[in-house]
């Protein structure tokens, strides 16, 4: 492990620890607005690293980054007198009761007021939503940079090989013999070092553009355009056609029933690309990104199924998807393999790009997951503030006393269970992670 890796990973865990911070200012921000109390925001867990008091909020860092916090005082309501909260054996408060107790501590008399759980429905989603949406906003912005500003690595359309000669088979040799006829490349003129601009009348910006419209234009005589010393050149390009494998969209090559490779007809020109960096055009930008989150609350979706096939691939029963969910140790091996790729063959505005996609990534995960309407998670206080306004609404709608707050206390034992396998996922993903590494 070479101090580049290492690098990597302190990158990746400075990355979290800011996206973990600007999520619990998005919650801090809009709760101090509307003026709840908030005596404590830390990044992290456990034992106090360090810290400072300013006005009535301790602001800090604490050992284990592994999430943050910001205590909003008066997040569970009162007990109801109606509905008393169970007590232990030997009559002493259950952990119900403790819990509001402790979130009731801090009020002072005059403060009642102040109490999280005093705020109207919309106040209350704004609050527990902004930090939901701080991570999808960093997430897009992230991601924005990562393709549509810096670029990753990629293949460009400018040209690196040009074929001599078309040799029987395209896909096993590059020898040429004297009766191999000239490529269509070569006898149209086309050079190393030349960028594609259009083909067929069409622009070209990447090379699966490139490729599409070779396919498009099939051995019909073809104009390219090509950029060749700061001058656009014309050239006449006449494919021919030669059997190529056919890939499926994973990159794999089909099979018939024996087994043996699928093959098809298709256009050949004779042309390689330039691996360098391809930037993704404005007004594909905000598909692709839309694309992005769709992907992933997506797979926040199916993530029973994903962790199915994790464990499946560290039993060593399945290969490990590479779009499959990752832990922690993943993303950390991620980050080092980026960071310490030599400059030979990554360059740095390209390992600066995969970071900030990563951390792009990680943040609309962040963002997705919340939305799970479970508590501890963010997407558990929403659906309580949600559930708290319909039932207000109905109320209001057959003239029947306001209900008051909805009692999201009595939830907490989920919410224990909840984060008692939030805690076993972590940790299975950290096995498969070293195990069954992406």
């Amino acid at each position: 492990m070479n101090l580049a890796y290492v690098l990597g990973i302190v990158v990746l865990i400075i990355g979290i620890g800011l996206s973990v911070a600007l999520h619990e200012l998005g919650h801090m921000i809009p709760a101090k607005c509307f003026g709840v109390k908030v005596p404590e925001y830390f990044i992290g867990f456990g034992p106090r690293l360090w810290s400072f008091r300013r006005g009535e909020t301790e602001y800090g860092i604490k050992a284990i980054w592994l999430g943050g916090y910001v205590k909003l005082v008066g997040m569970l309501p009162p007990e109801n007198p109606a509905r008393p909260d169970r007590r232990r054996k030997d009559g002493s408060p259950g952990m119900v009761a403790e819990s509001r107790a402790e979130a009731l501590e801090e009020i002072t008399p005059g403060e009642e007021d102040r109490a999280f759980y005093r705020l109207s429905v919309p106040r209350k989603l704004t609050v527990m939503a902004g930090g939901i949406l701080t991570n999808l906003v960093l997430g897009i912005l992230l991601l924005a940079v990562s393709l549509g500003v810096v670029g990753q690595m990629g293949y460009t359309t400018t040209v690196s090989t040009v074929a001599q000669c078309l040799p029987a088979n395209v896909e096993t040799t590059d020898q040429c013999l004297a009766s191999d006829p000239t490529s269509p490349a070569l006898a149209a003129g086309i050079q190393v070092g030349d960028t594609i601009r259009s083909w067929n009348g069409t622009p070209v910006r990447t090379w699966k553009d490139v490729q599409a419209q070779i396919a498009a234009s099939g051995t019909a005589p073809t104009t390219v355009v090509v950029e060749r010393d700061g001058k656009e050149v014309p050239l006449q390009v006449t494919a021919t056609q030669v059997e190529r494998t056919v890939y499926d969209a994973s990159g794999r090559a089909v099979t018939n029933a024996d087994g043996a490779p699928v093959t098809r007809l298709r256009p050949y020109v004779g042309i390689s690309p330039t691996a360098g960096r391809v930037r993704v055009a404005p007004s594909e930008l905000p598909g692709v990104l839309a694309g992005a989150v769709t992907s992933t609350v997506k797979a926040i979706v199916t993530l029973p199924s994903g962790l199915y096939h994790a464990v499946s691939a560290g039993l060593g029963h399945e290969q490990r998807s590479t779009n499959g969910v990752v832990g922690v140790v993943g993303m950390g091996r991620i980050a080092g393999e980026v960071s310490s790729a030599g400059p030979a063959t990554v360059p740095l505005s390209v390992r600066i790009s995969s970071m900030l996609g990563l951390l792009g990534s990680l943040n609309l995960a962040l963002f997705a997951f919340n939305l799970i309407p479970l508590l501890p998670l963010d997407g558990g206080h929403v659906a309580g503030a949600l559930w708290e306004g319909a039932r207000r609404r109905w109320a209001l709608a057959h003239g029947r006393p306001d209900p008051g707050p909805v009692d999201t206390a009595r939830l907490l034992p989920i919410g224990q269970v909840v984060f008692g396998l939030l805690i076993v996922m972590a940790v299975v993903l950290v096995w498969v992670d070293i195990v069954a590494p992406v």
